[in-house]
């Protein structure tokens, strides 16, 4: 009887590899706080960063199913998960840098920045919805709520993406082109997934035959 061996999965070293690089920017960033190689604000250059990483992270997720649907590739999927973490976990190292380092856990200062400031305000709104997306993105959760309920959550992924990036647009002070390049992919991965919806809907109506 020959030995049964599990399936070969395609490219193996993709979720390790994901998993360990996305904490490499973490520990540059911290070695050069440390070292004092952020330059005279360290507090700001580290909340911008973070923030920074955490939407790139968020827009890579963003991207894996309109990588899917134009090139077929699946290895997107596999990884958007991961990515999507990722995103929430820079996110609120971003957050509690503002919250704990800058203003000293200070509620309401940071309350009233909120009220006062809109880009803190898109900037909070953007983190809301990402927390119960992390909760349930295990395979327990999609089992728990149900694979549609858990999809129609999970929608909520653009508009975090959108938020962040029109919070992004109100941080800078000079060079628009970043941020809008953000925004541009965000509207991109949207229409490309209304346009694909709507596809499948129509494949599924089956015209009435006379005979």
């Amino acid at each position: 009887m020959k030995p049964v061996f599990p399936p070969k999965v395609p490219l193996p070293w993709l979720k390790p590899g994901v998993f360990a690089g996305a904490f490499v920017p973490l520990v540059v960033i911290l070695w050069r706080a440390i070292n004092g190689q952020l330059g005279a604000d360290i507090v700001a250059s580290v909340l911008n960063q973070f923030g920074y990483l955490a939407i790139i992270f968020l827009t890579m997720s963003l991207l894996s199913t309109p990588l899917k649907i134009i090139t077929g590739w699946t290895w997107g999927i596999r990884i958007r998960r991961m990515l999507g973490l990722y995103a929430f976990f820079y996110a609120s190292l971003h957050f509690l840098t503002y919250l704990i380092v800058d203003q000293s856990f200070n509620i309401g200062t940071v309350l009233e920045d909120i009220t006062k400031r809109k880009f803190i305000l898109l900037g909070f709104l953007a983190l809301m919805p990402m927390a119960p997306l992390a909760i349930t993105s295990t395979q327990k959760m999609v089992k728990r709520m149900g694979y549609k309920n858990w999809k129609r959550l999970h929608r909520l992924a653009y508009f975090a993406g959108g938020l962040a990036a029109v919070h992004f647009i109100l941080r800078v002070k000079a060079d628009y082109r970043e941020p809008f390049v953000f925004v541009s992919i965000v509207v991109f991965a949207l229409t490309l997934r209304v346009i694909d919806s709507l596809r499948k809907r129509s494949k599924k109506i089956i015209p009435n035959k006379t005979l």
